[in-house]
């Protein structure tokens, strides 16, 4: 798809002469390039470049300057007017707020449009002209930029205005790190994948419905409050990381967490633990608090946590919790010595969450900026990362961390959004949170974990053999036709209806996407200029990614295939390395092939006991016969054997199949027909002689 029509299909109309003159400027290097390209035609390039930057820069503030003092206003109304205001109040302040919340999405969207199309006709000029424009303009793009707006301030305003026009200025109210309180209740995660093109629509959509969770309202929101980074830790032999990709019964992370800047004083040893659906008990995350300047020494096995237990024991905290941190420090230094478990890969991200306050029932997390960076010592590593160390301290939460190599870091395309729900048995989850998790917006990627993805992709191949299953689908676009979940206009502002998302092509032709080539010098997709990954390059209808699970009784696969993007099956190997398929395995799975061996021997039995009658009492074709039998019998107990300890390795290692068996059930009948053939034609032999 050409760019210039992908923009005006994308563009907010009423702001269509604000956006970059793509068109216009392209048709400036094809004119001009025919005569060659002069010195004078790039002094005039440059001036018209010059122009359109200035104006999208002056529209992006004075428009993001407007929404904020419309925020203001707002705030002094709600401030004012809480006690007297009438219903039809709220309704039009909630319709006001729908209004800014609409031009915030077109200005995230206006911003992410116009540095791509600024960056594409740059690309288009230096090829075509053979004249290198891109530094400078980048120098340029750096004085005027626009598109390092970061819009999570304003979110976070609106969310909390929103909810109280929502409530009606009552809202709803609570300690903000606790959790519910009900009891009986089922937990269900499930992650996804998000396009940056979708994450501020993702986020205005949501806070609709869920306020955004602030720790502490009375603090002035900063960009390092949203910023968490994670220390993981395994040994050279990555047992950890295997154990967690495999999901073995209670494999075992260990990380070290903290929240906002490198300064942060308190730091969080966590310990998550899998536990298998056959055993009863449920996937545990644990955690306790530890001061930075004693996690060397607790690492070591020199500090221990006393003083953290005298605090609890202060705030009156019972003594079986007391005693369940005591259990979990003690645990988790035990591993971290006999395991000689080192810091192996930081997980960074800024993370937006929406929960009720003090209400757990629905809690959802976007993690955006996502990148993973090696701090392992490895292989004698010269660069010496982490040193002795608990962490590097070469980096701190300035993403996108372009001091370091890219041999140490993964910035992770998309962001990744997490759903956590907290339902009474047979009770639905919200119908909205069923439209989200179904829309365009998002990508289904069960079980995706940070760490198992910063080691498969960052740490050398010989160390690491095995690969989680959406590896191979990392260069596939994710995403996908518009759906009905998108956000609305209100409709009494002169626009009727009209959704914010103006893709006329999309709208037409939603099944489909065709792939145009623009100009012979460009890819046949569209760019995203600034992260380097397709927005379209194929057919966006992709099958969604699925799970595995092996069936107690026939040993046959719940699903076929996990599909990957492109719409096949997943590779068994990836490059050179194999596949992890997501596969439960549960104790009643060896024992259905258990009882698998136990038919067939039950059958060789039978054949074996006719077989020896035939012997003991019949003639010369009964013992012709009962020896075929026989070496039927004993062939087919021998296979039935090797089939057994063939499947009960798979299941062992957690092979995805296929474990149908084509091979003994043919053989079988066509060993019995034999046997039964020959014994028919010699006793007709037989008959024949005697007449």
């Amino acid at each position: 798809m050409k760019f210039g029509h992908h923009l005006k299909t994308s563009l907010y109309p009423e702001w269509t002469f604000y956006y970059l003159a793509y068109d216009e400027l392209k048709h400036e290097i094809k004119t001009r390039t025919r005569n060659g390209w002069s010195e004078d035609d790039e002094l005039s390039f440059v001036e018209l470049l010059e122009k359109e930057l200035d104006k999208v820069f002056t529209f992006q503030t004075e428009k993001s300057n407007e929404i904020n003092i419309r925020i203001q206003n707002i705030e002094r109304e709600i401030t004012a007017d809480s006690r007297n205001a009438t219903d039809e109040d709220y309704i039009l302040l909630e319709e006001e707020l729908s209004m800014i919340i609409a031009d915030v999405h077109d200005l995230a969207k206006f911003t992410r449009l116009n540095y791509s199309g600024f960056l594409k006709i740059i690309k288009k000029h230096d090829k075509k002209t053979k004249w290198v424009l891109k530094p400078m303009f980048m120098v340029r793009l750096n004085a005027k930029p626009f598109y390092k707006e970061n819009y999570d301030a304003l979110i976070v305003k609106l969310s909390r205005l929103y909810e109280i026009v929502r409530t009606r200025g009552n809202p709803v109210k609570g300690n903000s790190s606790a959790g519910g309180q009900q009891q009986n209740f089922v937990r269900n995660t499930t992650k996804y994948w998000v396009h940056p093109d979708n994450i501020t629509e993702l986020k205005l959509l949501i806070l609709k419905h869920l306020p955004v969770l602030v720790f502490n309202p009375n603090k002035e929101f900063e960009e390092a409050d949203s910023a968490i980074t994670s220390i993981y830790y395994d040994n050279e032999d990555f047992e950890l990381y295997l154990g967690r990709l495999e999901k073995t019964e209670g494999a075992e992370a260990i990380r070290l967490r903290w929240y906002g800047g490198m300064d942060s004083n308190e730091i969080f040893v966590e310990r998550k633990t899998h536990r298998e659906d056959w055993t009863g008990e449920s996937s545990v995350k644990a955690r306790f608090p530890l001061k930075e300047k004693y996690v060397n020494k607790y690492l070591r096995g020199e500090y221990f946590i006393t003083k953290h237990l005298d605090n609890m024991r202060a705030k009156g905290k019972s003594e079986k919790e007391i005693e369940a941190a005591k259990r979990l420090a003690n645990e988790v230094q035990y591993r971290v010595l006999t395991k000689k478990l080192k810091p192996v890969i930081r997980s960074f991200y800024n993370r937006t969450a929406f929960q009720l306050p003090g209400d757990a029932r629905v809690r959802i997390s976007l993690d955006t900026e996502l990148s993973m960076i090696r701090e392992d010592n490895f292989e004698n590593n010269p660069r010496n990362r982490s040193g002795d160390n608990w962490r590097r301290m070469d980096i701190g939460i300035d993403y996108p961390f372009s001091q370091l190599p890219d041999s140490d870091i993964e910035r992770f395309p998309y962001a990744v959004l997490e759903v956590k729900l907290q339902t009474q048995y047979g009770q639905e989850p919200p119908e909205w949170v069923r439209e989200l998790v179904s829309s365009h917006l998002v990508e289904a990627v069960p079980k995706f974990s940070k760490f198992i993805h910063g080691v498969a992709t960052l740490i050398d191949t010989r160390r690491v053999q095995l690969l989680p299953f959406w590896l191979p689908q990392m260069d596939v676009d994710i995403r996908k036709p518009p759906s009905n979940f998108r956000l609305q206009r209100p409709a009494s502002v002169g626009l009727g209806t009209a959704l914010i998302e103006g893709n006329d092509l999309l709208e037409q032709d939603a099944d489909r996407i065709e792939v145009v080539v623009d100009d012979a010098d460009e890819n046949s997709d569209i760019e995203n200029a600034d992260e380097g990954t397709p927005l379209l390059t194929r057919s966006n209808q992709r099958p969604a990614i699925q799970t595995r699970e092996l069936q107690s009784d026939s040993l046959s696969l719940d699903a076929d295939e996990i599909l990957a993007a492109s719409g096949g099956r997943i590779p068994e190997t990836f490059q050179g390395k194999r596949i992890a398929v997501p596969v439960r395995v549960e104790p009643k799975v060896f024992f259905a092939n258990e009882r698998t061996l136990l038919s067939w021997l039950n059958f060789t039995i039978i054949l074996g006991g006719l077989a020896v009658g035939l012997l003991n009492f019949g003639d010369r074709i009964s013992i012709i016969a009962a020896g075929m039998f026989t070496a039927v019998s004993m062939s087919m107990m021998m296979y039935a054997l090797f089939t057994y300890h063939w499947r009960s390795y798979m299941i062992k290692k957690r092979h995805s199949g296929p474990y149908d068996d084509r091979i003994g059930p043919t053989f079988l009948c066509v060993a019995l027909l034999v046997a039964v053939l020959v014994n028919f034609i010699l006793r007709i032999r037989e008959h024949h002689q005697q007449v």
